[in-house]
This record gives C-alpha cells, sequence and structure tokens, in this order.
C-alpha cells in the first residue's frame, strides 16, 4: 500500500484520538469520575448549533469560542462507530484526493466543505439539533474525488454524469437509513460540503488556477 498522505493521516488521527479518550473515558478506564461526561461536554462545547449562529447573526458579535465550532465539528461524534465510518472514509477518499491534487488541496477541501456544510445546516434549517462528526467535509473529499473521475471520463470520451454515481448511492442509502431508523437533516451540511468540494477542485488539481485564469482571459 502507497502511504497516506501527511494531513490525511493526522486529521485521522486526532479523530481516532479523540474518540479513545471518550470511549475510555466512558468506561471509567481514564479520567476519573468525570471522564464519564467527557463526550457530552465536548459536543456542548465544539458541535456546530444552527441558535449559536442565529445569535451571532443577529447581536453581530463573533466571539472565538463560537466561530471556532465552524471548524471543530467535524472533530467530535456521537459514538465509536459514527467515528469509524467517518474515519475509513477519511481515510479512502482523503488518500484518492491527496495523490492526485496535494496535502494543502486535501486540507483547502475539508475546511471549506466543513465550513460551508455548517453555514448552510445553520441557514436552511430551523433546528437545535447541533452538527457534529466528519460527514460533511469527507463528503466534500468526495466531491474532489467525483471531479477528479469527471474529468478522467471526459478524456476518455465516456458519460462523465457517471462520475455522480458515488454520491447518487451514499445520499441514496442515507435516506433509505433515515426512513426506516430516522435520522436528522445532517445529508443537507453533506451535500453542502459535496458541492464545496466540487467547486472547489477545478482551482487546485495541478495546472487549474492557471487553466482558469488562462479561460477568463479568453472570455
Amino acid at each position: 500500500m502507497n502511504p497516506l498522505p501527511p494531513v490525511v493521516a493526522a486529521l485521522f488521527i486526532v479523530i481516532v484520538g479523540l474518540e479513545v479518550a471518550f470511549s475510555l473515558g466512558a468506561r471509567g478506564i481514564g479520567g476519573g469520575a468525570e471522564a464519564v461526561g467527557w463526550r457530552m461536554g465536548a459536543l456542548e462545547r465544539f458541535a456546530f448549533s444552527g441558535p449559536v449562529l442565529d445569535w451571532m447573526l443577529e447581536t453581530g458579535q463573533f466571539p472565538v469560542e463560537h466561530v471556532i465550532r465552524f471548524l471543530s465539528y467535524p472533530f467530535f461524534h456521537a459514538s465509536f462507530t459514527h467515528a469509524l465510518f467517518a474515519g475509513i472514509m477519511l481515510l479512502a477518499m482523503g488518500k484518492m484526493v491527496g495523490e492526485a491534487m496535494g496535502n494543502l488541496a486535501v486540507l483547502a477541501i475539508f475546511v471549506v466543505s466543513s465550513v460551508t456544510g455548517a453555514l448552510v445546516y445553520g441557514l436552511a434549517l430551523d433546528t437545535s439539533m447541533p452538527l457534529f462528526g466528519a460527514f460533511p467535509p469527507v463528503y466534500g473529499l468526495i466531491g474532489g474525488f467525483t471531479y477528479l473521475l469527471w474529468l478522467r471520463l471526459g478524456q476518455l470520451g465516456e458519460q462523465q454524469v457517471r462520475a455522480f454515481s458515488l454520491i447518487g448511492i451514499l445520499l441514496g442509502i442515507q435516506l433509505l437509513f433515515g426512513l426506516l431508523f430516522g435520522g436528522g437533516m445532517d445529508w443537507v451540511a453533506d451535500l453542502s460540503g459535496f458541492v464545496a468540494g466540487f467547486a472547489l477542485a477545478p482551482l487546485l488539481v495541478p495546472g487549474g488556477w492557471q487553466k482558469l485564469k488562462a479561460r477568463l482571459r479568453r472570455d
């Protein structure tokens, strides 16, 4: 196996490290009695909150402890299983995007997709349910991968719409699980993250910025 891009490995380590701490604390293995509430306390402090965004927009105040939620929420999860699935997808998508675009591109997509997913979630929905977990930026990486596949299919002269098969399948699975077991509106943030990643990818592929400038000059 080829080595993981360093930024992907670093993001994965942070997610896993936090989850290990929460899991051990919940079982009373470390941290004492207070450790049982570590996960809940972290979610209250670092998860993205729509009502908090509404308050910031209404008052015009943007304290750091609330603004940071746009970037901190992807690192906190509801359970070990939640973190495991998000981490696996991060490794898979991050590796493919990182090898094609580079480490800075992966980090840029992760950050922009996280912020975009949270912003759309907070503005489009009237819900007090917090947003947490790495799926919005992971979907952003899926968007970057989709763009790469879209380019590849175009070069081969094949139908480029096939590039969107993965996101269609994933959203279909989410919808099915939501209908069968109930669920929140996290898919709004996930889809927004995907769109952000797909839109950003043309600027991040090698030579993409130069091609865009050349096209704008011709226009």
